[in-house]
């Protein structure tokens, strides 16, 4: 018997290795497996771990030949929500699973925002609606007294079908909106002259944080719309703030193994919150020299109870 645990590193097909038609970001993908797998191999454990990549939706895989199974880079999912669920309720009648499919399901409607408000967390005002319907979403620019509205689906990820729009601003076109059920939430603008945080944590502990900056001109932060990132270290306070998010998940749900907090600064100087991502983030490694032996503490602590 080989003396290699496996451990599955699910992924979408167009991050899959070797796929014809791969993402123009799947090299995250590979910067992330690979620091990951690196640390869990050098991990000291009493034996070898080897993180491999898998489809998440290959129905061939047979999960039990595997130590556990980790989300990483199913970034298809959005379209296919019920089956992305679905498949990891199977997934882990055989193995175990992190995140946990309850924490997924939770984490994936942004509705998780307003719990996460309840228990005291400093989260960006939001209008929740059924549909992006021009009336309703208009009526957010006199809830907030702002100037700047952005309208995002409750289940989305990347900026999929997120609009950012001006009070002035003609309405935009239907193919271009939420296609369902949205939020709207006042465009902070410190967004575009300072940039979002990345804070992130294993297991609950601190390992990292980053700066990410828009493309000028734009207000999207992720390299495919040219977004560009940066070491960060936070400040105490900063830091405090996104570690009560996470000691915000309801109890029922765990901690997660992996969570990153994105967060904006308003204008009192505050941060607020925008996303609690446990599902599948970027972690950002190439900021983290150290991520890769902190993420197999943090395994192995998950692993040993």
């Amino acid at each position: 018997m080989s003396n290699v645990l496996k451990i599955a590193y699910l992924c979408s097909a167009d991050t899959f290795p070797g796929a014809e038609q791969r993402r123009s970001d799947a090299w995250e993908h590979d910067l992330t497996i690979g620091m990951l797998g690196m640390g869990l191999h050098q991990s000291g454990a009493e034996r070898a771990r080897a993180l491999v990549p898998v489809r998440w939706d290959d129905p061939n895989v047979d999960f039990r030949q595997f130590e556990a199974a980790i989300v990483g880079t199913t970034w298809d999912y959005v379209d296919r929500a019920p089956e992305f669920l679905a498949t990891l309720k199977r997934i882990e009648q055989h193995t175990a699973l992190h995140n946990s499919p309850e924490l997924i399901a939770w984490n994936m409607r942004k509705t998780y925002l307003r719990e996460l408000a309840d228990a005291g967390c400093d989260v960006i005002p939001t209008l929740w609606l059924e549909d992006a319907d021009e009336s309703k979403c208009r009526a957010a620019f006199a809830q907030f007294g702002c100037t700047e509205i952005v309208i995002k689906p409750q289940v989305g990820a990347g900026a999929w079908r997120q609009v950012k729009l001006s009070q002035d601003q003609a309405w935009p076109e239907s193919a271009l909106l939420p296609p369902g059920a949205c939020m709207v939430q006042p465009f902070l603008p410190k967004v575009a002259s300072e940039g979002e945080y990345s804070l992130l944590f294993f297991n609950g502990e601190f390992s990292h944080a980053v700066r990410k900056i828009a493309a000028a001109g734009d207000y999207r932060i992720q390299s495919t719309y040219g977004g560009i990132d940066e070491a960060h270290l936070p400040n105490t306070a900063d830091l405090a703030t996104a570690s009560a998010v996470l000691a915000a998940i309801p109890a029922r749900l765990g901690m997660p193994l992996y969570a990153r907090v994105d967060m904006v600064r308003a204008e009192d100087g505050k941060l607020k919150l925008m996303e609690l991502e446990a599902i599948e983030p970027y972690l950002y490694p190439v900021h983290a020299p150290q991520m890769g032996p902190q993420f197999a503490k943090a395994y192995l602590s998950k692993v040993r109870g």
